[in-house]
Protein backbone atom coordinates (compact mmCIF):
# COMPACT_ATOMS: atom_id res chain seq x y z
CA UNK A 1 0.00 0.00 0.00
CA UNK A 2 1.59 3.28 -1.02
CA UNK A 3 2.40 5.58 1.84
CA UNK A 4 0.36 8.30 1.02
CA UNK A 5 -2.48 5.54 1.24
CA UNK A 6 -3.51 6.74 4.56
CA UNK A 7 -5.76 10.16 5.00
CA UNK A 8 -3.40 12.14 7.26
CA UNK A 9 -0.64 11.47 4.69
CA UNK A 10 -2.92 12.60 2.02
CA UNK A 11 -4.10 15.38 3.64
CA UNK A 12 -0.47 16.38 4.67
CA UNK A 13 0.42 16.20 0.90
CA UNK A 14 -1.75 18.72 0.42
CA UNK A 15 -2.50 21.04 3.32
CA UNK A 16 -0.44 23.62 4.82
CA UNK A 17 1.76 23.11 7.60
CA UNK A 18 -0.28 23.08 10.50
CA UNK A 19 -3.48 24.53 9.37
CA UNK A 20 -5.31 21.46 9.23
CA UNK A 21 -8.62 21.43 11.95
CA UNK A 22 -10.57 18.49 11.81
CA UNK A 23 -14.25 19.14 11.68
CA UNK A 24 -16.80 17.72 14.57
CA UNK A 25 -18.42 15.39 13.69
CA UNK A 26 -21.37 13.60 15.53
CA UNK A 27 -20.16 10.07 14.97
CA UNK A 28 -22.74 7.53 15.46
CA UNK A 29 -22.30 6.32 18.63
CA UNK A 30 -23.07 2.27 17.21
CA UNK A 31 -19.26 1.10 17.21
CA UNK A 32 -19.97 -1.90 19.08
CA UNK A 33 -23.16 -2.85 16.71
CA UNK A 34 -23.04 -5.22 13.54
CA UNK A 35 -24.45 -2.24 11.64
CA UNK A 36 -28.18 -1.59 9.90
CA UNK A 37 -28.23 -5.26 8.20
CA UNK A 38 -26.86 -7.11 11.56
CA UNK A 39 -23.98 -8.33 9.65
CA UNK A 40 -22.20 -10.94 12.21
CA UNK A 41 -18.77 -9.99 12.63
CA UNK A 42 -18.71 -6.38 11.36
CA UNK A 43 -18.30 -4.58 14.56
CA UNK A 44 -15.29 -6.71 14.79
CA UNK A 45 -13.97 -5.76 10.99
CA UNK A 46 -14.55 -2.24 11.78
CA UNK A 47 -12.56 -2.43 15.64
CA UNK A 48 -9.77 -4.14 13.62
CA UNK A 49 -9.50 -1.02 11.04
CA UNK A 50 -9.76 1.24 14.06
CA UNK A 51 -6.88 -0.07 15.64
CA UNK A 52 -4.91 -0.11 12.22
CA UNK A 53 -5.47 3.24 11.20
CA UNK A 54 -5.90 5.31 13.82
CA UNK A 55 -9.42 6.17 12.48
CA UNK A 56 -12.82 5.83 13.72
CA UNK A 57 -14.49 6.19 9.81
CA UNK A 58 -13.05 5.75 6.33
CA UNK A 59 -12.78 9.63 6.03
CA UNK A 60 -11.15 12.52 7.79
CA UNK A 61 -12.76 15.67 7.28
CA UNK A 62 -10.94 19.04 7.99
CA UNK A 63 -10.77 22.60 7.19
CA UNK A 64 -7.10 23.53 6.02
CA UNK A 65 -5.33 25.98 3.84
CA UNK A 66 -3.98 24.71 0.99
CA UNK A 67 -1.81 27.57 -0.90
CA UNK A 68 -2.87 29.59 1.46
CA UNK A 69 -6.83 29.51 0.32
CA UNK A 70 -9.21 28.49 3.03
CA UNK A 71 -10.91 25.01 1.84
CA UNK A 72 -12.46 22.09 3.26
CA UNK A 73 -10.72 18.73 2.86
CA UNK A 74 -12.48 15.40 2.54
CA UNK A 75 -10.00 12.73 2.79
CA UNK A 76 -10.10 9.20 2.38
CA UNK A 77 -8.44 6.00 4.80
CA UNK A 78 -8.32 2.91 2.41
CA UNK A 79 -6.72 1.68 5.27
CA UNK A 80 -10.27 1.19 6.91
CA UNK A 81 -12.22 -1.24 5.29
CA UNK A 82 -10.61 -0.26 1.83
CA UNK A 83 -11.93 3.16 2.07
CA UNK A 84 -15.41 2.38 1.64
CA UNK A 85 -18.24 4.09 1.59
CA UNK A 86 -20.90 3.45 4.70
CA UNK A 87 -23.49 5.19 6.17
CA UNK A 88 -21.01 7.25 8.35
CA UNK A 89 -18.93 8.04 5.74
CA UNK A 90 -21.89 9.82 4.36
CA UNK A 91 -22.65 11.33 7.91
CA UNK A 92 -19.31 12.96 7.56
CA UNK A 93 -18.97 14.24 4.35
CA UNK A 94 -22.50 15.97 4.27
CA UNK A 95 -20.67 17.35 7.51
CA UNK A 96 -18.24 18.79 5.38
CA UNK A 97 -20.03 20.26 2.49
CA UNK A 98 -22.35 21.76 5.36
CA UNK A 99 -20.07 23.09 6.64
CA UNK A 100 -17.89 24.45 3.29
CA UNK A 101 -21.60 25.97 2.59
CA UNK A 102 -21.76 27.52 6.02
CA UNK A 103 -18.53 29.32 5.30
CA UNK A 104 -18.36 30.00 1.63
CA UNK A 105 -15.35 27.30 1.31
CA UNK A 106 -14.20 25.53 -1.66
CA UNK A 107 -14.62 21.33 -1.16
CA UNK A 108 -10.93 19.34 -1.96
CA UNK A 109 -11.68 15.68 -1.54
CA UNK A 110 -8.71 13.16 -1.43
CA UNK A 111 -10.53 10.10 -2.93
CA UNK A 112 -9.10 6.63 -2.43
CA UNK A 113 -11.65 3.97 -1.92
CA UNK A 114 -13.15 0.33 -3.58
CA UNK A 115 -16.55 1.27 -3.14
CA UNK A 116 -20.04 1.33 -1.24
CA UNK A 117 -19.76 -1.02 2.06
CA UNK A 118 -20.71 -4.64 1.86
CA UNK A 119 -21.83 -4.68 5.04
CA UNK A 120 -24.45 -2.02 5.41
CA UNK A 121 -25.67 -3.27 1.85
CA UNK A 122 -28.28 -1.07 0.01
CA UNK A 123 -27.79 1.25 3.30
CA UNK A 124 -24.78 1.85 1.90
CA UNK A 125 -25.27 2.23 -1.97
CA UNK A 126 -27.90 5.17 -1.15
CA UNK A 127 -25.08 7.00 0.61
CA UNK A 128 -24.06 7.91 -3.07
CA UNK A 129 -27.12 9.70 -3.93
CA UNK A 130 -26.23 11.60 -0.04
CA UNK A 131 -23.23 12.61 -1.95
CA UNK A 132 -24.63 13.54 -5.21
CA UNK A 133 -27.46 15.91 -3.30
CA UNK A 134 -24.29 17.53 -1.49
CA UNK A 135 -22.11 17.94 -4.38
CA UNK A 136 -25.25 19.71 -6.11
CA UNK A 137 -25.75 21.79 -3.23
CA UNK A 138 -22.56 23.00 -3.24
CA UNK A 139 -22.75 23.60 -6.87
CA UNK A 140 -25.36 25.63 -6.58
CA UNK A 141 -23.89 27.73 -3.95
CA UNK A 142 -21.21 29.09 -6.57
CA UNK A 143 -18.25 26.68 -4.42
CA UNK A 144 -16.01 24.80 -6.91
CA UNK A 145 -14.73 21.25 -6.22
CA UNK A 146 -11.78 19.58 -6.84
CA UNK A 147 -10.89 16.08 -6.29
CA UNK A 148 -7.45 13.84 -6.40
CA UNK A 149 -8.14 10.33 -7.25
CA UNK A 150 -5.60 8.55 -5.51
CA UNK A 151 -5.02 4.86 -5.57
CA UNK A 152 -7.25 3.17 -6.00
CA UNK A 153 -10.31 5.05 -7.05
CA UNK A 154 -13.28 3.18 -8.03
CA UNK A 155 -17.41 2.26 -7.27
CA UNK A 156 -19.21 4.93 -6.48
CA UNK A 157 -16.42 7.08 -4.70
CA UNK A 158 -15.42 7.63 -8.68
CA UNK A 159 -18.64 8.07 -9.68
CA UNK A 160 -19.85 11.13 -7.38
CA UNK A 161 -16.99 12.46 -5.65
CA UNK A 162 -14.09 12.06 -8.21
CA UNK A 163 -15.81 12.18 -12.01
CA UNK A 164 -18.63 14.66 -10.58
CA UNK A 165 -15.74 17.12 -9.41
CA UNK A 166 -15.06 20.14 -11.38
CA UNK A 167 -11.56 19.69 -11.76
CA UNK A 168 -10.34 16.01 -11.07
CA UNK A 169 -6.49 15.42 -11.02
CA UNK A 170 -5.38 11.61 -10.60
CA UNK A 171 -1.88 10.26 -9.19
CA UNK A 172 0.35 8.62 -11.91
CA UNK A 173 -0.53 4.81 -12.27
CA UNK A 174 -3.67 4.82 -10.01
CA UNK A 175 -6.16 2.79 -10.39
CA UNK A 176 -9.61 4.43 -11.72
CA UNK A 177 -12.50 3.42 -12.89
CA UNK A 178 -16.45 2.55 -12.04
CA UNK A 179 -15.86 -1.32 -12.00
CA UNK A 180 -13.78 -2.24 -9.37
CA UNK A 181 -10.80 -4.95 -9.78
CA UNK A 182 -12.72 -8.34 -8.45
CA UNK A 183 -15.81 -7.62 -10.54
CA UNK A 184 -14.71 -6.63 -14.01
CA UNK A 185 -14.87 -8.91 -17.00
CA UNK A 186 -12.29 -12.00 -16.81
CA UNK A 187 -10.98 -10.50 -20.17
CA UNK A 188 -10.73 -6.88 -19.70
CA UNK A 189 -7.72 -4.80 -20.50
CA UNK A 190 -6.29 -3.61 -17.81
CA UNK A 191 -5.06 -0.29 -19.13
CA UNK A 192 -8.39 0.94 -19.52
CA UNK A 193 -9.06 1.41 -15.81
CA UNK A 194 -5.81 3.86 -15.08
CA UNK A 195 -4.98 7.27 -14.59
CA UNK A 196 -3.32 7.20 -17.88
CA UNK A 197 -6.60 6.13 -19.63
CA UNK A 198 -8.79 8.28 -17.83
CA UNK A 199 -6.83 11.24 -18.80
CA UNK A 200 -6.85 10.40 -22.30
CA UNK A 201 -10.41 9.68 -22.51
CA UNK A 202 -11.60 12.77 -21.25
CA UNK A 203 -11.88 12.19 -17.53
CA UNK A 204 -9.31 13.47 -15.62
CA UNK A 205 -7.73 16.96 -16.14
CA UNK A 206 -4.07 16.39 -15.61
CA UNK A 207 -1.80 13.43 -13.67
CA UNK A 208 0.02 15.09 -10.69
CA UNK A 209 2.81 13.55 -8.58
CA UNK A 210 2.55 13.16 -5.01
CA UNK A 211 4.87 15.42 -4.30
CA UNK A 212 3.59 18.45 -6.72
CA UNK A 213 -0.30 17.84 -5.17
CA UNK A 214 0.30 21.11 -3.22
CA UNK A 215 1.72 22.85 -5.79
CA UNK A 216 -1.24 22.22 -8.44
CA UNK A 217 -4.00 22.22 -6.20
CA UNK A 218 -3.47 25.24 -4.56
CA UNK A 219 -2.84 26.87 -8.17
CA UNK A 220 -6.56 25.67 -8.66
CA UNK A 221 -7.58 27.31 -5.71
CA UNK A 222 -6.07 30.39 -5.91
CA UNK A 223 -8.07 31.29 -9.37
CA UNK A 224 -11.01 29.42 -8.10
CA UNK A 225 -11.94 30.04 -4.62
CA UNK A 226 -14.57 33.19 -4.23
CA UNK A 227 -13.90 36.36 -4.91
CA UNK A 228 -11.08 35.69 -7.32
CA UNK A 229 -13.56 36.58 -10.55
CA UNK A 230 -13.16 39.93 -12.24
CA UNK A 231 -16.59 41.56 -12.58
CA UNK A 232 -16.07 43.01 -15.73
CA UNK A 233 -15.93 41.54 -19.15
CA UNK A 234 -12.29 40.07 -20.15
CA UNK A 235 -10.39 42.20 -21.64
CA UNK A 236 -10.07 42.27 -25.77
CA UNK A 237 -6.08 40.59 -26.09
CA UNK A 238 -3.62 42.88 -28.45
CA UNK A 239 -2.95 41.95 -31.73
CA UNK A 240 0.48 39.69 -31.62
CA UNK A 241 0.85 39.87 -35.35
CA UNK A 242 0.80 42.03 -38.10
CA UNK A 243 -1.18 44.91 -37.41
CA UNK A 244 -1.69 46.26 -41.13
CA UNK A 245 -4.75 45.42 -42.66
CA UNK A 246 -4.84 43.27 -46.20
CA UNK A 247 -5.82 44.99 -49.43
CA UNK A 248 -7.73 41.55 -50.80
CA UNK A 249 -9.86 38.99 -49.70
CA UNK A 250 -7.25 36.36 -50.70
CA UNK A 251 -4.17 38.41 -48.62
CA UNK A 252 -6.29 37.85 -45.45
CA UNK A 253 -6.69 34.02 -46.24
CA UNK A 254 -3.17 33.90 -46.76
CA UNK A 255 -1.65 36.01 -43.44
CA UNK A 256 -4.47 34.07 -41.51
CA UNK A 257 -2.74 30.62 -42.66
CA UNK A 258 0.47 31.69 -42.34
CA UNK A 259 2.80 29.67 -40.30
CA UNK A 260 4.63 32.29 -38.65
CA UNK A 261 1.22 34.16 -37.28
CA UNK A 262 1.06 33.59 -33.53
CA UNK A 263 -1.42 31.13 -31.94
CA UNK A 264 -3.19 30.83 -29.40
CA UNK A 265 -0.81 29.42 -26.98
CA UNK A 266 1.00 32.85 -27.79
CA UNK A 267 -2.32 34.80 -27.16
CA UNK A 268 -2.80 33.30 -24.00
CA UNK A 269 1.00 33.59 -22.78
CA UNK A 270 0.43 37.35 -23.34
CA UNK A 271 -2.44 37.47 -21.57
CA UNK A 272 -2.27 35.68 -18.46
CA UNK A 273 0.70 36.14 -15.46
CA UNK A 274 -0.65 32.39 -14.28
CA UNK A 275 -3.05 29.99 -15.71
CA UNK A 276 -4.37 26.35 -15.33
CA UNK A 277 -5.38 24.12 -18.19
CA UNK A 278 -8.86 21.68 -17.54
CA UNK A 279 -8.80 18.57 -19.93
CA UNK A 280 -11.47 16.46 -21.66
CA UNK A 281 -15.26 16.65 -22.03
CA UNK A 282 -16.04 14.24 -19.73
CA UNK A 283 -17.58 12.21 -22.63
CA UNK A 284 -15.10 9.63 -23.54
CA UNK A 285 -12.79 12.51 -25.65
CA UNK A 286 -9.97 15.26 -25.86
CA UNK A 287 -9.15 17.84 -28.43
CA UNK A 288 -5.50 19.03 -28.43
CA UNK A 289 -6.56 21.85 -30.40
CA UNK A 290 -9.10 23.61 -27.63
CA UNK A 291 -7.45 24.55 -24.90
CA UNK A 292 -9.51 25.16 -21.81
CA UNK A 293 -8.41 26.64 -18.81
CA UNK A 294 -8.83 29.86 -16.12
CA UNK A 295 -6.32 32.14 -15.90
CA UNK A 296 -5.10 35.35 -13.71
CA UNK A 297 -4.84 38.95 -15.41
CA UNK A 298 -4.09 41.46 -13.49
CA UNK A 299 -4.82 39.92 -10.11
CA UNK A 300 -8.30 38.94 -11.59
CA UNK A 301 -9.66 35.15 -12.77
CA UNK A 302 -10.84 34.86 -16.35
CA UNK A 303 -11.82 31.90 -18.24
CA UNK A 304 -10.51 31.04 -21.42
CA UNK A 305 -11.38 28.86 -24.39
CA UNK A 306 -9.14 28.48 -27.23
CA UNK A 307 -9.01 26.81 -30.78
CA UNK A 308 -5.45 26.31 -32.32
CA UNK A 309 -5.63 26.75 -36.10
CA UNK A 310 -7.00 22.36 -36.13
CA UNK A 311 -10.37 21.53 -37.26
CA UNK A 312 -12.29 21.60 -34.04
CA UNK A 313 -13.60 18.05 -32.87
CA UNK A 314 -16.94 17.41 -31.10
CA UNK A 315 -14.57 16.59 -27.87
CA UNK A 316 -13.08 20.44 -28.12
CA UNK A 317 -16.75 21.94 -28.91
CA UNK A 318 -18.18 20.02 -25.50
CA UNK A 319 -14.93 20.71 -23.62
CA UNK A 320 -15.45 24.35 -24.57
CA UNK A 321 -19.50 23.77 -23.07
CA UNK A 322 -17.89 22.40 -19.75
CA UNK A 323 -15.46 25.36 -19.47
CA UNK A 324 -18.26 28.19 -20.18
CA UNK A 325 -20.50 26.31 -18.09
CA UNK A 326 -18.24 25.97 -15.06
CA UNK A 327 -17.60 29.84 -15.63
CA UNK A 328 -20.83 30.42 -15.45
CA UNK A 329 -21.64 29.55 -11.98
CA UNK A 330 -18.27 30.42 -10.73
CA UNK A 331 -19.29 34.22 -12.11
CA UNK A 332 -16.09 34.11 -14.05
CA UNK A 333 -15.92 36.42 -17.43
CA UNK A 334 -15.01 34.35 -20.40
CA UNK A 335 -12.68 35.15 -23.28
CA UNK A 336 -12.78 32.77 -26.16
CA UNK A 337 -9.93 32.85 -29.66
CA UNK A 338 -11.30 31.74 -32.50
CA UNK A 339 -8.97 30.19 -34.92
CA UNK A 340 -10.19 27.34 -36.70
CA UNK A 341 -10.82 25.94 -40.86
CA UNK A 342 -14.12 24.25 -39.55
CA UNK A 343 -15.27 21.72 -37.59
CA UNK A 344 -14.32 18.30 -38.02
CA UNK A 345 -15.96 16.53 -40.85
CA UNK A 346 -14.90 13.66 -41.38
CA UNK A 347 -17.10 10.13 -40.35
CA UNK A 348 -15.58 9.93 -36.84
CA UNK A 349 -16.87 13.79 -36.25
CA UNK A 350 -20.45 12.33 -37.66
CA UNK A 351 -20.01 9.53 -35.06
CA UNK A 352 -19.44 11.79 -32.11
CA UNK A 353 -22.19 13.71 -32.50
CA UNK A 354 -20.83 16.48 -34.29
CA UNK A 355 -23.72 18.62 -34.75
CA UNK A 356 -24.90 18.64 -31.29
CA UNK A 357 -21.63 19.58 -29.74
CA UNK A 358 -21.84 22.67 -31.90
CA UNK A 359 -25.24 23.13 -30.73
CA UNK A 360 -24.07 22.93 -27.67
CA UNK A 361 -21.59 25.06 -27.69
CA UNK A 362 -23.93 28.25 -29.76
CA UNK A 363 -26.03 27.26 -26.72
CA UNK A 364 -23.58 27.68 -24.10
CA UNK A 365 -22.36 31.12 -25.41
CA UNK A 366 -25.79 32.38 -25.74
CA UNK A 367 -27.12 31.52 -22.20
CA UNK A 368 -23.77 32.61 -20.70
CA UNK A 369 -24.69 34.03 -17.20
CA UNK A 370 -21.02 35.99 -17.15
CA UNK A 371 -19.65 37.99 -20.32
CA UNK A 372 -17.63 36.56 -23.11
CA UNK A 373 -15.33 38.15 -24.50
CA UNK A 374 -13.95 36.80 -28.56
CA UNK A 375 -11.44 37.76 -30.60
CA UNK A 376 -10.66 35.95 -34.28
CA UNK A 377 -6.90 35.45 -33.99
CA UNK A 378 -6.40 33.36 -37.54
CA UNK A 379 -9.20 31.57 -39.72
CA UNK A 380 -12.67 32.30 -38.91
CA UNK A 381 -14.55 28.76 -40.98
CA UNK A 382 -17.86 28.69 -40.81
CA UNK A 383 -20.34 27.59 -38.22
CA UNK A 384 -17.44 25.49 -36.33
CA UNK A 385 -15.72 29.21 -35.56
CA UNK A 386 -19.05 30.97 -34.84
CA UNK A 387 -20.24 28.66 -32.31
CA UNK A 388 -17.50 29.87 -29.93
CA UNK A 389 -17.69 33.90 -30.91
CA UNK A 390 -19.89 35.80 -28.80
CA UNK A 391 -22.79 37.64 -30.66
CA UNK A 392 -22.20 41.28 -29.85
CA UNK A 393 -18.63 40.75 -28.21
CA UNK A 394 -16.33 39.86 -31.06
CA UNK A 395 -13.08 41.66 -32.33
CA UNK A 396 -10.93 40.39 -34.61
CA UNK A 397 -6.97 40.60 -35.29
CA UNK A 398 -5.84 42.24 -38.19
CA UNK A 399 -4.45 38.87 -39.58
CA UNK A 400 -7.50 37.38 -39.47
CA UNK A 401 -10.47 36.73 -41.55
CA UNK A 402 -13.94 35.08 -40.72
CA UNK A 403 -16.20 33.65 -43.28
CA UNK A 404 -19.43 31.52 -43.95
CA UNK A 405 -17.11 29.19 -45.73
CA UNK A 406 -13.56 29.01 -46.90
CA UNK A 407 -13.57 30.32 -50.52
CA UNK A 408 -11.94 27.41 -51.90
CA UNK A 409 -15.01 25.49 -50.55
CA UNK A 410 -17.21 28.14 -51.99
CA UNK A 411 -15.84 28.20 -55.24
CA UNK A 412 -16.24 24.34 -55.80
CA UNK A 413 -19.98 24.94 -54.54
CA UNK A 414 -20.35 27.69 -56.92
CA UNK A 415 -18.76 25.51 -59.95
CA UNK A 416 -16.05 27.94 -60.61
CA UNK A 417 -12.41 27.08 -61.12
CA UNK A 418 -10.08 26.62 -58.41
CA UNK A 419 -8.33 29.63 -59.41
CA UNK A 420 -10.89 31.79 -58.98
CA UNK A 421 -11.00 31.26 -55.56
CA UNK A 422 -9.44 34.67 -55.03
CA UNK A 423 -12.19 36.40 -56.59
CA UNK A 424 -14.51 34.21 -54.59
CA UNK A 425 -12.52 35.75 -51.22
CA UNK A 426 -13.08 39.36 -52.65
CA UNK A 427 -16.85 38.46 -52.67
CA UNK A 428 -17.27 37.22 -49.48
CA UNK A 429 -15.86 40.18 -47.73
CA UNK A 430 -13.84 37.94 -45.12
CA UNK A 431 -11.35 41.00 -44.67
CA UNK A 432 -11.12 42.63 -40.92
CA UNK A 433 -12.64 45.81 -42.57
CA UNK A 434 -15.05 44.04 -43.92
CA UNK A 435 -16.39 42.66 -40.76
CA UNK A 436 -16.49 45.79 -39.31
CA UNK A 437 -18.16 47.74 -42.06
CA UNK A 438 -20.69 45.02 -41.79
CA UNK A 439 -21.28 45.23 -38.58
CA UNK A 440 -20.05 41.76 -37.69
CA UNK A 441 -18.05 42.95 -35.03
CA UNK A 442 -17.19 45.83 -32.29
CA UNK A 443 -13.63 45.91 -33.89
CA UNK A 444 -10.38 45.40 -34.79
CA UNK A 445 -7.11 44.96 -32.63
CA UNK A 446 -4.20 46.62 -32.18
CA UNK A 447 -1.26 45.91 -30.71
CA UNK A 448 -1.57 46.28 -26.29
CA UNK A 449 -1.55 50.03 -25.47
CA UNK A 450 -2.62 51.13 -28.86
CA UNK A 451 -6.74 51.91 -29.54
CA UNK A 452 -8.91 49.61 -31.20
CA UNK A 453 -10.50 49.96 -34.44
CA UNK A 454 -14.15 50.67 -34.10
Amino acid sequence: MPEHASARAALGLVCDPGSLDELPYGDREDAGSDGPLDWAGYADARARAAERTGERESVVAATATVGGTGTVVVAFDFGYLGGSLGRGTGDRVEAAHEHARRHGLPVVSLVATGGSRMQEGMVALTQLQRLARQSALTRAAGLVQIAVARDPTTGGGWATLGAGADITLALPGAQIGFAGSRVRPADTDPTAYGAESQLAAGAVDALVAPDALAEAVGGWLRLLAPGRAATLPAPVPGALGRTDLPDTGQEAVRRARAPERPRADAYLDAYFSFRRELSGDRAGGTDDGMRCGFGEREGRTVAYAAQCGTATTPAGYRTAIRLLRLAGRLGVPVLTLVDTPGAANDAAAERAGAGAAIAGLFAAVAESPVPVTSLVIGEGGSGGALALAAPGATWVAPDAYFSVIAPESAAAILKRPAEEAGTTADQLRLRPQDLLELGLVRGIAKRTGEQLFA
